[in-house]
């Protein structure tokens, strides 16, 4: 009872302070993420603190020239493409713009047919009983008031516009600069704001690695804290527990982080093999966008073949092909490898996950929902083999301890 009592207190507690959880979750996943890393410098006998502040220092540092090495061409790539965004849009226009205007009109003829007579633009003027005049006027003619008891009667002057690729992209163009230009306060109003998150965003980082170096610091005690909650008949169980979360954490968590890596490097290699414009941006995007399983490889692929398309056909074309080979060694040599052993999560269950994280708590529940999933599958399938008797054998079993393999 008192076990129970405290559960709901703690749960209706995280629910009320759900808004400022996200540091805490954060340092789980950072401290989740580095806790091997800990445990292999600890072994050259150095204390615990001074191993994760090497661990801090190797991965900040690592980090950090990362991105002073790149980041200048990253700077002068993306100046490029803002200097050459206009006539990146007016090529694409005109070299696929015809063939997108006719597959337009063709879907609009479809769609919306023609009648076969036309009806002709007319004024009928009829005299009513009492004297007054009713006028009926037919399509295509406008009807204007020039002044007092002065009308213009004639054809319309607005008609139909025709789809045109190359007016969306000079409209969309000379609309963004427009607005920029009449909006300048409001601009610096969204510089101070942004300046003001990224501030906020840099006391939440230290914040968040502070509480991730404490969790690391004290992980025996936190895990042997909830260990003695428990009777001392299902201790057993609780650790199997534990092997089981953490087997499949590692392969979502872990093993995602290493295929965002590979995804990064290869997409870098091929971009810059095949003399694709941008490329240092586009790597860098493809790389990021694939922490979120499957929807993220879709959708930086896009950028991609539209910068090649500017180029030409044949760019594109195998820059895309690269794509298609990048994630089909992902699908069939690293997802299986890295995440489908330890994780063992359907692709369709994946889908509802982000599906479902993305519509509930948008990018974040995106990113943390099939970390989520993983946990809630683990807690299924160990409550399945412990409290089924006919359950076949386990195959998620953590290894027998050492004691009992030389007995």
């Amino acid at each position: 009872m008192f076990l129970t009592v405290s559960s709901v207190v703690i749960a209706t507690l995280l629910v009320c302070v759900r808004e400022v959880l996200l540091p805490f979750i954060l340092a789980l996943i950072i401290a989740y993420v580095l806790a091997p890393l800990v445990e292999r410098v600890e072994r050259f006998r150095l204390p615990r603190a001074a191993a994760i502040l090497i661990v801090y220092a190797v991965t900040l540092g690592t980090i950090y020239f990362s991105i002073a090495a790149i980041a200048p061409r990253i700077y002068l790539e993306t100046a490029k493409f803002m200097r050459d965004a206009p006539s990146l849009a007016d090529r694409f226009s005109e070299q696929y713009g015809p063939r997108l205007e006719q597959w337009v009109e063709g879907f609009r003829s479809r769609s919306r047919p023609r009648p076969a007579v036309e009806e002709p633009a007319s004024v009928v003027v009829q005299n009513k009983p009492d004297g007054s005049v009713e006028f009926h006027v037919g399509s295509g003619v406008e009807v204007v008031q020039q002044g007092p008891g002065h009308w213009r009667v004639g054809p319309g002057a607005h008609k139909a516009e025709k789809f045109r690729v190359s007016d969306l992209t000079a409209r969309g163009i000379n609309e963004a600069v427009g607005y920029a230009q009449r909006n300048g306060l409001e601009l610096l109003a969204v510089g101070k704001a942004l300046i003001s998150a990224v501030a906020r965003s840099i006391f939440l980082l230290f914040m968040t690695l502070m509480l991730a170096g404490y969790i690391m610091g004290t992980r025996e005690s936190i895990i042997g804290f909830f260990r003695s909650l428990l009777p001392s008949r299902a201790r057993n169980s609780y650790d199997r527990l534990l092997w089981r979360v953490d087997r499949g954490l590692s392969g979502v968590v872990r093993g995602q982080l290493l295929i965002c890596a590979v995804n990064g490097v290869l997409s870098a290699f091929g971009y810059w093999m095949f003399d694709l414009k941008y490329w240092p941006i586009l790597a860098l995007v493809s790389g990021i966008m694939s922490i979120v399983p499957i929807f993220g490889s879709i959708l930086s692929s896009i950028p991609v073949v539209l910068i090649g398309l500017t180029q030409d056909f044949w760019t594109a074309l195998w820059v895309l092909l690269w794509i298609v080979g990048i994630h089909q060694v992902e699908a069939n040599l690293l997802n299986p490898k890295i995440i489908g052993v330890a994780a063992k999560i359907h692709p369709v269950l994946v889908v509802l996950a982000l599906i479902v994280g993305e519509h509930f708590f948008g990018l974040w529940g995106a990113l943390l929902g099939v970390p989520v999933l993983s946990i809630l599958q683990s807690i299924f399938i160990h409550f399945r083999f412990e409290t089924l008797p006919d359950t076949p054998p386990d195959s998620l079993l953590p290894p027998p301890p050492a004691s009992a393999v030389r007995s």
